[in-house]
């Protein structure tokens, strides 16, 4: 089976601001905000290692946190295929400035795809009252916030008690470094490839799923070569595996800022204070802070 329309190719070509994309103009100087204090060991969480995805390419290393919290079927597709060493040696062949860097073809072009069956939509997804979230800001019908390390923003908690399920729903924010699922025109046609934000593009919002966010080696994607398509030889994916499935000495120790946690808390208001007045915070404007060895 040949997938020849994939991401943006069918669905949102006819539209210049996706065919030819523009750089975003310059974020406004912000002052300068005193540093707070560092975070202690009870700031960090250590991700699951069944939900870290470690990238070598040529151009170095890159970690993806994913998130089945926000799309489980794309997730668990990924997860299969990594370790099925599907995306051993494919290229980054379609890769925009300012956009993103696309990946995941047996062939290299965009026309590919693997042998599994397509996996349906998943543009938004349901928060519970369980569902890990730490709150930026409560805008009264919604709420901006992170799950994970992943952006996002859901209808206000307010409302679950008088939805079926107890839930309210939510979507991905395409910050810099949230995964993606490329798709064709039809909304259920996402198979193997996907692709990584180079930067902010809200465009794609509630239009295709996302599975993860980069928390580790974001300039390793800005640095992969750029094209559309990309000329030769294109940057590749030397070996994509799960942490959990690499051996103990071979594996990067990971840990991440717990957002739920006071010192995110702190740095959440440390970032609105540096913000110029009159200015909204988004959640792609907070940082949170990885370390990797």
């Amino acid at each position: 089976m040949r997938f020849v329309p994939v991401l943006i190719s069918a669905a949102l070509a006819a539209s210049p601001a996706f065919s030819q994309p523009k750089p975003a103009p310059a974020a406004p100087t912000k002052p300068a905000v005193a540093a707070g204090p560092a975070p202690t060991a009870a700031d960090w969480r250590t991700p699951n290692p069944a939900d870290v995805l470690v990238i070598d390419t040529n151009k170095g290393r890159v970690v993806v946190e994913m998130t089945p919290e926000t799309a489980p079927l794309y997730t668990a597709r990924v997860r299969e295929l990594a370790q099925a060493k599907f995306y051993d040696g494919l290229t980054f062949f379609r890769v925009i400035d300012g956009f993103m860097a696309q990946t995941g073809d047996p062939e290299n072009r965009g026309t590919g795809q693997s042998d599994k069956p397509n996996v349906p939509g998943e543009f938004q997804f349901r928060r519970g009252p369980d569902t890990p979230f730490a709150l930026l800001a409560d805008q009264s019908v919604s709420e901006l916030g992170f799950i994970k390390t992943m952006p996002v923003q859901t209808q206000s908690m307010a409302l679950a008690p008088l939805t079926r399920d107890g839930k309210v729903s939510g979507y991905v924010n395409f910050c810099q470094g949230v995964a993606g699922a490329a798709r064709g025109e039809d909304p259920d046609t996402a198979n193997s490839q996907f692709y990584l934000m180079r930067d902010h593009y809200p465009a794609l919002d509630r239009r295709y799923a996302a599975f993860g966010r980069v928390i580790s080696g974001l300039d390793v994607v800005r640095a992969i070569k750029v094209g559309e398509p990309v000329a030769d030889p294109q940057d590749r994916m030397l070996t994509v595996r799960i942490l959990s499935d690499m051996p103990e000495k071979d594996r990067p120790k990971i840990r991440v800022i717990d957002p739920a946690g006071p010192w995110f808390k702190a740095e959440i208001a440390r970032v609105k204070a540096a913000a110029p007045v009159g200015t909204n915070v988004s959640v792609c404007d907070v940082n949170i802070p990885v370390e990797v060895k």
